[in-house]
């Protein structure tokens, strides 16, 4: 079987680019590509503000409701102000264009850095809580949590390099499987509370009392750690071309649906935790969602559905940055703060070298962090809200210095929004310093400092390679032909074939390792004349490279930079891929020597067998 037949069978045929409308999503599959990220983080966002207060005690759980509502209005100035990203900026990449256009390559710059390692963090963090997910359930997996991790990210990535039509349709059933669940969790928990079911004779009270301990510090902690429910936002935002038309309307529409869910379920399972009096499990062995969905349903098939769901939306919620990162990165790649390669599409439309990178490096951070959610989540989400910051600084911007309609409610709007996500970034930097935060600060300034020069390298060779199309193609010199052979042969006598073509100046060039050798070897060639010069050096040390560098060296060229001269290495191809094991690559040695040399022209040609 082929290596084309292979890849056709593991990724699907390739696709034409005039299908790439067809590719893109409808509402229905949009909203589990986008959104299982942050749909997603209500499996972990209640238990993570929990966490936090339970350093003060149970008593300080009461507390858990007002932050989640702070939660849940930060995620609407948040929604408010993508709708206006999505209106303004179509072309996509969000935060990333609103800061470049509006605030200046550096900080467009550090918007993208900032997304693109919250991404990666997203992968890791979901993959890990979706391994949670499955422990809680069946506790003897717990042993194998960061090689299911692996195995998870590496179907992630294949399922993503098979085009995102596929993926989209792979990716849907157990995400509204997940919203279903959810919406029945809430709603049978509601029950409970309305009924008296939910509230055991101990249950927590609500109070407005701060408890001895409680101190600001810690409730900021608790709200940073939960803000971790407000990731992925953005993403909608960042991939509004990939939408079906009208790309922006369909987008919004998404947006506004994935704000109405997450409100529900983040604050449902908030209020359900408090009902149900339920602590979060300090070993992380069982998470806050598997207890309140246990007190609602008993451990029965419900349960075992709802924990199955869970895991899946959590391992899909890595799918939303497995459609940021790789649009994200060819953005910034067209504006030459990426290596190009990241804006090339592989068969299947998709944006390969995106994926795969995106994939090892979440692979590096689930291996060096062990699978634990609960080390990831320090570093998680102060990206994202810098990200958020600066799209929104970068609209006031905008509105101030056009001052279209409504430009000054606009402006209030997203200058709110800024603050506020500030002060987040800054409560995020200070509480969760200590604990990892400092990993992110530290990393995003030497992200910067690799973008600006490779930035800085493509502009370079740009001003290099740029020429004045009135002026006239520059003269040369008589073109110097060398022939490196081992022998005579028929590759050797069509490799001399072309030379002569091109130049009458060709050489043959041959290296003998004794006196005899080299006799017996002119004698052969003379008696062939083929029409070309040959040089025969004797190499003392059995090495053909460094006598061709010294010939080359005693040409004269009127200039190093003339490039006049021109080294032919005949090659044959072997048919068999094990074949080329059985013969010397001395065309490849040479080859590489030659590359650095800005004086010679190195070109093979190939001579195919047929065995």
């Amino acid at each position: 079987m082929s290596t084309d037949s292979i890849k056709k069978f593991l990724f699907g045929r390739p696709l034409k680019s005039s299908e790439i409308e067809s590719e893109k999503m409808p509402v229905w599959k949009a909203l589990p590509i986008l959104s299982s990220d942050a749909l997603s983080s209500v499996a972990y966002g209640t238990e993570q503000i929990l966490l936090e207060l339970a350093t003060v005690g149970i008593v300080a759980f009461s507390f858990s409701l007002p932050i989640a509502i702070a939660i849940i209005l930060l995620i609407g100035i948040l929604v408010i102000s993508y709708r206006q990203v999505i209106d303004t900026y179509p072309q996509g990449g969000g935060a990333y264009m609103v800061s470049k256009e509006n605030l200046g390559m550096f900080w467009g710059r550090l918007a993208g850095v900032s997304l693109l390692i919250d991404y990666t963090l997203t992968v890791a963090v979901s993959i890990s809580a979706g391994v949670i997910a499955i422990t809680s359930a069946f506790p003897q997996t717990t042993p194998y949590t960061v090689e299911i991790c692996i195995l998870l990210v590496i179907i992630m990535v294949f399922i993503n390099l098979r085009g995102t039509s596929e993926s989209g349709s792979i990716f849907a059933f157990p995400t509204y499987l997940f919203i279903l669940c959810m919406i029945a969790l809430v709603g049978k928990g509601t029950f409970d509370v309305l009924t008296g079911a939910a509230t055991a004779p101990h249950g927590i009270p609500l109070t407005t009392v701060m408890p001895s301990g409680l101190t600001l510090f810690v409730l900021l902690k608790a709200f940073s750690s939960g803000c971790s429910a407000v990731t992925g936002i953005e993403a909608i935002s960042n991939a509004v071309p990939h939408f079906r038309r009208p790309s922006e309307k369909n987008a919004k529409m998404t947006l506004i649906s994935l704000a109405l869910l997450l409100a529900v379920i983040f604050g449902g399972v908030t209020v359900l935790a408090l009902a149900y009096h339920v602590s979060p499990d300090p070993k992380g062995s069982e998470s806050v969602l598997s207890m309140v969905t246990e007190q609602a349903f008993g451990r029965g098939v419900i349960y075992y559905i709802t924990q199955i769901a869970t895991m899946l939306i959590l391992v899909l919620a890595a799918n939303t940055s497995f459609n940021g990162f790789p649009i994200l990165a060819s953005i910034m790649a067209q504006d030459k703060n990426f290596p190009r390669v990241f804006s090339n599409r592989g068969d299947r439309l998709a944006f390969n070298y995106g994926i795969i990178t995106l994939g090892i490096l979440s692979i590096i951070l689930l291996i060096v962090f062990e699978g634990k959610t609960d080390l990831l989540i320090p570093l998680y989400a102060i990206g994202v809200f810098l990200s958020f910051t600066l799209a929104q600084g970068g609209l006031v911007l905008k509105w101030v210095r056009e001052k279209k309609k409504r430009w000054f409610q606009k402006s209030i709007i997203n200058g709110f929004g800024a603050i506020v996500t500030l002060a987040v970034v800054i409560i995020f930097s200070i509480t969760k310093f200590l604990e990892g935060a400092w990993i992110v600060i530290v990393i995003s300034p030497i992200m910067l400092w690799m973008i600006s020069k490779v930035y800085r390298h493509y502009e370079d060779v740009a001003d290099e390679l740029r020429i004045n199309l009135e002026e006239p193609l520059p003269k040369r010199d008589e073109l110097v032909v060398i022939i490196p052979i081992a022998g005579i042969h028929r590759v050797v006598a069509d490799t001399i074939t072309y030379a002569k073509s091109i130049s009458p100046n060709a050489i043959a060039f041959y290296v003998s390792f004794s006196d005899e050798d080299e006799d017996k070897f002119q004698e052969k060639w003379e008696k062939w004349n083929p029409g070309v010069r040959l040089v025969v050096f004797k190499s003392r040390y059995r090495t053909v490279i460094r006598p061709l560098i010294e010939f080359i060296n005693r040409i004269d060229t009127n200039t190093s930079e003339s490039n006049n001269i021109m080294v032919l290495l005949p090659q044959f191809v072997t048919k068999k891929w094990w074949h080329r094991l059985l013969h010397n690559q001395s065309a490849n040695r040479i080859r590489k020597a030659l590359q650095s040399r800005k004086d010679i022209a190195v070109t093979t040609i190939p001579y195919h067998l047929h065995d």
